[in-house]
This record gives C-alpha cells, sequence and structure tokens, in this order.
C-alpha cells in the first residue's frame, strides 16, 4: 500500500523530470542558433578591441543558456534517484526529443495556407518575406545535429551519473559542491565538443576552426555557470530535505549510492 512518504517521493521524481525534459528539450530546439556574447551586451568582440588579427569572438550556441538547469537537475536526481533515476529519465528525455524532431519534420511538410503567406509576406520594414521558409530554416535541423545532439546527450548524462557517483562513494555526505560540480565539469567536456564536432564537422561544413572555438566557448560558460550554481544545488538539497524530511531524504541518498555499477 503507498504511503504518504512514497507519494512525496513519486511527486518529487515527477517534478524533477518535468524540469529535466522541459529544459533540455527547448536546448535541443534552440541550439541551432549561434549567438555573439559580446555583441548580446552591445560590446564589440574581444578580438576587435585587442587581438583583432586573432578573430577572436566568445561564440556560444543558444541551448547553453538553459543548459544549466539540465545537470544541476540531473545532480539532484543522481544523489536522491541514483544511477537508475538518471538512466529512466535520460532514456525518456532521448526518445521524446527524437520524437519532437519527427513531429517537426512531419509538420514543415505541410502545405501552407495561402493567407498565411500574405499577411506574413513583409517584415517590419516592408520587405519581402517568405515565413514559410523562414519556418523551414528555424526548425528543420540537419539530421546531423539531430543525432550529434542524441549522441552527445546519451554520453554525457551516463558519464556525470558514473563520475557523480564515485565521488560520493569518496566524499560521502559531505562536499556536495564537490560531486556535482566535479562530474558536471567532465561530462560537459564532452557533450560541448561531440555534439558539435559530429553535428558541423562531419555533418555540416564548419572548419575545425569553428567547431573548436564554439565548443571551447561552450564549455567556458559551462564550467563559470556549474560553479556559480553551487549554491542552487545546495538550496535544491535543503527544500528536498525539508518536503521529504531528513531522515527519509538520507536513506534516499544512502540507497542511491549504493548501486556500485559502472551504467
Amino acid at each position: 500500500m503507498e504511503t504518504h512518504l512514497d507519494r512525496k517521493k513519486n511527486n518529487l521524481f515527477i517534478i524533477l523530470c518535468g524540469i529535466f525534459i522541459t529544459n533540455a528539450l527547448v536546448a535541443e530546439i534552440i541550439g541551432v542558433k549561434i549567438f555573439s556574447l559580446e555583441r548580446t551586451f552591445g560590446f564589440e568582440p574581444i578580438g576587435d578591441q585587442f587581438v583583432s588579427f586573432l578573430n577572436i569572438e566568445f561564440l556560444l550556441t543558444a541551448g547553453v543558456i538553459i543548459w544549466p538547469v539540465v545537470f544541476i537537475t540531473t545532480d539532484i536526481i543522481n544523489e536522491y534517484f541514483g544511477k537508475k533515476g538518471v538512466r529512466k529519465i535520460t532514456l525518456i528525455t532521448v526518445i521524446l526529443i527524437a520524437y519532437s524532431f519527427i513531429a517537426i519534420f512531419l509538420v514543415t511538410r505541410l502545405e501552407p495556407a495561402e493567407f498565411w503567406l500574405d499577411v506574413n509576406s513583409t517584415d517590419d520594414e516592408g520587405n519581402p518575406f517568405n515565413i514559410n521558409f523562414a519556418f523551414k530554416k528555424v526548425y528543420l535541423q540537419s539530421a546531423g545535429i539531430i543525432v550529434a545532439s542524441l549522441i552527445a546527450f546519451l554520453i554525457s548524462q551516463l558519464l556525470d551519473v558514473f563520475i557523480f557517483q564515485r565521488l560520493r562513494a569518496i566524499t560521502g555526505k559531505k562536499w556536495i559542491w564537490l560531486r556535482a560540480t566535479g562530474s558536471t565539469l567532465i561530462s560537459q567536456l564532452i557533450d560541448s565538443f561531440v555534439v558539435l564536432f559530429i553535428a558541423f564537422y562531419l555533418f555540416g561544413n564548419w572548419t575545425l576552426l569553428n567547431v573548436t572555438q564554439v565548443a571551447t566557448n561552450n564549455y567556458i560558460y559551462k564550467f563559470i555557470v556549474a560553479i556559480l550554481v553551487t549554491p542552487l544545488i545546495y538550496l535544491g538539497h535543503f527544500l528536498i530535505d525539508r518536503y521529504l524530511g531528513q531522515k527519509a531524504a538520507d536513506e534516499m541518498a544512502d540507497k542511491a549510492s549504493e548501486d556500485k555499477t559502472f551504467l
């Protein structure tokens, strides 16, 4: 018979899964856009100001903006639900991302209504504008990007959960920041380079210099954010411990750490 505590645990897992899936899915969809961090804040690229001959500009994929939420949620699920919890939500997310891209692909094949094209035939400045073409360009990512995203996501998540549990075996209940931040920094190093290399070098037309520049910038951003959000990880633990009760939360964390399998 399900107890009140069991319901709390289930509710907690559902909430964490919802946060995880939503942010992972949105990050994958918006990740096709590459933006300049300096120009976004109204500054000229670093290279233009200091070392222009190196052509340095801090370029990032749009998906990295919300990706920190994904690895925070991963570490919290890992802490309380262990490898099985992270594996389960990772596989579900991969399936849902693949489903989303299939749905988007099918939608882009639909014949647009004439009035929709007419009312959106010009931009805000009166220039000719093909909204159907723009819709396809924004939403229809190449197969290479989709494959790369799923592979990199799966590898980084499984690596994150393994490193997290290995560090927890060493640190015990202490040093939450070390296992959370350490596992994130290592797994995201792999993720940052794998996804861009497969998507834009193997399947695209980027040079290795383009891939290295954007991947390095993505990782620098993730590295900095992973350190900055450490207080949020402690806040998440505090709220969950209050919600479940300290004894139940400790028992869940201890049980989660007992799984010694590699994956």
